[in-house]
């Protein structure tokens, strides 16, 4: 492989962050995309877990963790700065990831696909995910971005989440008093870079010409 090959889902989180970071790091790669009903043995086989994204860099090495994935992009190439927040270390910004990541997810695949759980009550998971949401408004009343005056990998990693959050009841989420998160979001959302890692790709299929992003 001359590039790093990249299986990603246009619409899944995890896969959209670490096509922020790529973009951003400007790493070429070999964009591969994934119908998630029909799999490609190629993805499955250098990842078992067989969830996007997966990435395989030049000499096998595989990534299938996404935050792993927007690191590796970033130390190659970070020209936004987004490891190095401005308002925090990289541990505090490292943590309200993981909380994101963590707890936050827990309560939105339960706030947004309650149908898949038995006896799930989703205003109640809607409620717990608030915490984060009321946090992320409370930082955002200090400044622009979650940890400083410029968006670092903590805005792009949470960002997807956030707005899974928003559009599973969009007229609630805008009725909210949330307004610092709701500009945010929009923000993002109106990036060139956002509308760049959302532009839409055929299936991959194994044989298929390369398609070379960005």
């Amino acid at each position: 492989m001359s590039f790093p090959v990249l299986y990603s889902f246009r619409r899944c989180p995890y896969a959209m962050r670490t096509r922020l970071a790529f973009w951003s790091a400007g790493i070429t790669c070999e964009l591969r995309e994934v119908v998630l009903r029909d799999k490609p043995i190629s993805m499955i086989n250098y990842s078992p877990k067989a969830s996007v994204p997966v990435l395989v860099l030049a000499q096998g090495t595989v990534i299938d963790e996404s935050l792993d994935a927007m690191i590796w992009a970033l130390n190659q190439s970070d020209p936004d700065h987004w490891l190095s927040p401005s308002f925090a270390s990289v541990a505090q910004m490292r943590a309200l990831i993981e909380i994101n990541d963590g707890e936050f997810k827990e309560h939105l695949d339960r706030y947004k696909y309650a149908d898949r759980y038995v006896d799930v009550d989703p205003d109640h998971h809607r409620q717990e995910a608030e915490r984060l949401i009321a946090e992320l408004n409370a930082r955002l009343a200090a400044h622009e971005f979650l940890l400083g005056n410029r968006p670092c990998l903590a805005d792009f990693a949470i960002m997807p989440f956030i707005r899974q959050f928003a559009n599973t009841d969009r007229a609630w989420f805008d009725a909210t008093q949330y307004t610092g998160l709701q500009t945010w979001l929009a923000g993002l959302l109106a990036s060139q870079l956002f509308a760049s890692v959302m532009m839409k790709y055929p299936q991959w299929h194994a044989g298929d010409q390369p398609t070379i992003v960005p």
